[in-house]
């Protein structure tokens, strides 16, 4: 290619170079870009603003050789901690150094999973990228205050993600808040240690503070009382706060003038008449409300206050009971919605049939578990939605080949459908679907009366397709995966659990698919050592991988994996035929490998597991090991991978 390529490369300037290359929308395809030639390698290098690494020896050198990168992941470089970023800032001094030139240019930083850093690694990247505005070390469950303390130093971070950092507490939101006065953006999910005293602190130092994630918090209604006083506030995220009850939305309603989002799911002290107060006090401004799971009736003075949200655009209210009436409201008032949640809310075809003749900019509905829709209902959102993105169905068994067939004709653009445990549906209606060319998630998982043919129709015309479950199709075997080999080339993640008629003939035409990275096999007897040997030799990109059960998978399909797989972050080895040379081997070899799943080896002795684990316990952020392998293994390896951030899961 490159030998022929300056003759056709003569009459195309850089500018127009860079157009095409940014009308690249995948990341596969930006990097068979850059890999054609030098010139597509240049003008790429030119572009580029974001980079995934994943060795921490080569960040330096690349970010040099990429003038524009302002964005760096390293979520998927285990062996990243404190001594690695010294080694990065030991010439910092130079201001003629490669570190010196990318260190200023840095505004974003994903450092989500990397445990191996604390207090001195993290200071050193704070201090040095002094144009640092979005920091994200969510599951680093080893940090604490002190890390906490290190992050503070990034006096002009706008936006900080601290989602499962467990150890943190109001001493280090305190020290986040007096230190990053210019937050716009925080999220302390599961950070349990958090209480009322940091958040009232929280609401007095980041006066500039517009999302708020608090979610899963042990914080109560006094919490939401300082939260009340942020004035500039526009989205926030509670789900899950058991403690808050209808006194905190009393807060909510009072103040936040600028509030745009509310997501109070699962907050199951709270009643339906408590976000009346809310929508009074914000109703022309709402425009997202999610309250999934959290009223089991929808109260009277509610459903009337649903008339004064004209602006809103998403509204999901699963798991209550609504009723047709409300729809009816919704329809007449909300005729802006784009998103609706009815999740398990035992909604009728009347209802459905009222909501869509107002709604109809509707492009996600949610009717998973709506167990009394049938035909009449999708006939009516088909005809009503037509730029219909994502339909939610799984459970829905009142449905047949008819409502994909007018799916298919009328709602051309729908990218994501789930129809898990649909009984009514089969190999004539995935034939009506495949006329949604534009599908990119399709699960079928339950649904036992589609075969192979069926899913031939689906590979026959969905290229797009990313995401497809099979999960327990009992029909599907060999054939079906010849058929997707053949059409749906970008497929990343597939299900084939419990497809018992799959055998290593499957594996090995599904080894084709080169953007494969997400994979679950369970409980698949017919595949073998030969079967993983074919699939980790064709899909170089597998990053996550379930082969719980897959009993005939033995050594030599795991010596494969060891070569070949060196993406894989996840793997679940259960219940396989894995030997110690074998599990030594892959968790020795696989340098990326972060989360092991080691339960039911019955070929693995004692000492294999205790050599497995020193293999790659610098690395492990999760293992799953049994409760009686724990007094056997030496308190050595334990206490070393659990001072490594490792989370160990004794099953």
């Amino acid at each position: 290619m490159e030998s022929s390529s300056p003759s056709i490369l003569k009459i195309l300037s850089d500018d127009i170079l860079l157009i095409i290359g940014s009308l690249l929308s995948g990341e596969s395809d930006r990097k068979s870009f850059r890999s054609t030639c030098k010139t597509f390698y240049r003008v790429d290098s030119v572009q580029r603003t974001h980079i995934r690494i994943l060795r921490p020896e080569f960040i330096s050198s690349l970010l040099f050789k990429l003038p524009r990168i302002n964005s760096i992941d390293l979520s998927v470089c285990p062996r990243i901690d404190d001594v690695a970023v010294s080694s990065l800032f030991l010439i910092i001094d130079n201001p003629n150094t490669a570190a010196q030139i990318w260190t200023h240019r840095i505004k974003r930083l994903s450092l989500s999973r990397c445990s191996g850093l604390r207090f001195n690694g993290l200071s050193m990247l704070m201090k040095n990228c002094v144009n640092i505005e979005s920091v994200d070390v969510s599951y680093c469950s080893g940090f604490g205050d002190l890390e906490a303390a290190a992050l503070s130093l990034a006096a002009g971070m706008k936006e900080l993600i601290l989602d499962k950092c467990m150890n943190i507490s109001d001493v280090g939101l305190a020290k986040i808040a007096v230190g990053c006065p210019n937050l716009e953006k925080l999220s302390l999910r599961w950070c349990f240690d958090i209480t009322d005293i940091g958040l009232q602190l929280l609401s007095s130092k980041c006066a500039l503070l517009k999302h708020l994630d608090i979610s899963y918090l042990k914080v109560s209604s006094e919490s939401l009382r300082w939260i009340g006083g942020m004035r500039r506030l526009e989205i926030l995220q509670m789900v899950g706060c058991g403690s808050v009850d209808d006194n905190g939305l009393h807060y909510i309603g009072k103040g936040c003038p600028s509030l745009k989002v509310l997501d109070i799911s699962r907050c199951e002290r709270l009643s339906s008449s408590a976000l009346v107060s809310v929508i009074k006090g914000h109703n022309y401004n709402l425009l997202h409300i999610c309250a999934s799971y959290c009223f089991s009736e929808l109260d009277g003075s509610l459903v009337e206050q649903f008339k004064d949200l004209t602006s809103l655009k998403v509204l999901r209210i699963d798991g209550a009971r609504v009723s047709d009436a409300t729809l009816k409201i919704i329809s007449q008032y909300c005729n802006l919605l784009t998103e609706i949640g009815l999740g398990k809310c035992s909604v009728t075809d009347m209802g459905i049939m009222d909501l869509v003749s107002g709604c109809r900019n509707l492009k996600t509905i949610n009717l998973t578990c709506c167990s009394k829709l049938t035909d009449s209902s999708i006939l009516a959102i088909s005809y009503s939605c037509r730029d219909l993105l994502c339909l939610k169905l799984e459970c829905c068994n009142l449905l047949s080949e008819t409502s994909l067939r007018y799916l298919a004709s009328h709602c051309t653009k729908l990218e994501e459908i789930d129809l898990t445990d649909c009984s009514g549906i089969n190999d004539t209606g995935l034939k009506y679907l495949s006329n949604c060319s534009e599908l990119v998630s399709l699960k079928l998982g339950l649904c036992t009366n589609i075969s192979d043919k069926g899913l031939s129709y689906i590979a026959s015309n969905c290229f797009k397709i990313r995401e497809l479950d099979l999960y327990r199709c009992k029909k599907i075997g060999d054939d079906g995966l010849a058929a997707l080999s053949r059409g749906c080339k970008k497929l990343r993640r597939l299900i084939l659990s419990y497809c018992d008629k799959v055998s290593d003939r499957g594996m090995e035409y599904l080894s084709c698919l080169d953007e494969l990275s997400d994979m679950e096999l369970r409980s698949l007897p017919k595949i073998s050592g030969v079967g993983l040997r074919k699939l980790a030799a064709g899909c170089r990109r597998l990053s996550e991988l379930d082969l719980k059960n897959c009993q005939n998978v033995d050594d030599s399909g795991f010596w494969a994996m060891a070569y070949y797989s060196t993406n894989l972050q996840q793997m679940n080895f259960g219940g396989t035929g894995i030997s110690d040379v074998g599990l030594c081997m892959v968790m020795g070899n696989l340098t990326r490998l972060q989360d092991a799943k080691l339960v039911n080896l019955d070929n693995v002795s004692v000492n294999g597991f205790e050599l497995a684990l020193r293999a790659s316990c610098a690395r492990l952020k999760k293992v799953k090991l049994l409760a009686s392998l724990r007094p056997l293994l030496s308190s050595q390896i334990i206490h070393t991978l659990q001072i490594n951030g490792c989370r160990v899961r004794w099953d």
